[in-house]
């Protein structure tokens, strides 16, 4: 059973898709054992106490310096040992030890096709700002590994979506959440329950 640590900044949409995946069968041989939010008010935590999951906030605030907050956030995940790191809206600059500690077992989901609308500042409603800003026809999702640089780390699902000509920002998170977030994050969690993804020369090889 692969044990998933999810980490998460605001009010958890795509925390309750992974929820809702491993429920209904969708995600197999996987479960969430551990809920983490940088900020003590953000609704993800709600959630995961309404499915019995053990849930905490660690936060920069607690901690007199960067390096005591990524201190703390080492030494739960160390205790927890999470077989995969799921960032699911989690607006923290992960710790490099932590990358290097847990490479290519610490995934994250992006509001864009990567490497369109990606990268320092891309992040949230800014994302579909940028997007429809520029005027693409097709947007979407992906989920990656992380690595250090921002999200830059190999790619593991896409899916697009239709911008339509009076989309909103709003409007368009949301339908990327509905028909792109939504479905490859748990679809990517599965893959990887399942032992079907391997990384080679920073290339993922889904199995079929």
């Amino acid at each position: 059973m692969l044990k998933l640590a999810v980490l998460v900044s605001g009010g958890g949409t795509n925390l309750q898709a992974v929820i809702d995946a491993i429920d209904s069968g969708k995600i197999k041989n996987a479960e969430v054992t551990y809920v983490i939010s940088n900020k003590k008010d953000a609704y993800a935590l709600k959630r995961a106490q309404n499915h019995g999951i053990k849930n905490e906030c660690i936060s920069p605030k607690d901690y007199g310096s960067r390096e005591a907050f990524e201190e703390a956030l080492l030494q739960v995940l160390d205790k927890e040992q999470p077989d995969l790191i799921v960032l699911a809206g989690y607006l923290v600059i992960l710790p490099e030890l932590m990358i290097q500690k847990y490479r290519n077992r610490i995934i994250n989901i992006h509001p864009s096709l990567i490497p369109s609308f990606c990268g320092s500042g891309c992040y949230g409603l800014k994302v579909h700002e940028y997007a429809l800003a520029r005027g693409v026809k097709v947007t979407g999702a992906t989920v990656h590994f992380v690595d250090e640089g921002t999200d830059t780390g190999p790619i593991i699902l896409q899916k697009a979506v239709q911008v339509r000509q009076d989309d909103t920002p709003e409007t368009l998170q949301r339908r990327v959440m509905e028909e792109a977030e939504w479905v490859i994050l748990p679809k990517a969690i599965d893959l990887i329950a399942s032992g079907k993804v391997t990384v080679v020369d920073r290339k993922v090889i889904v199995a079929e």
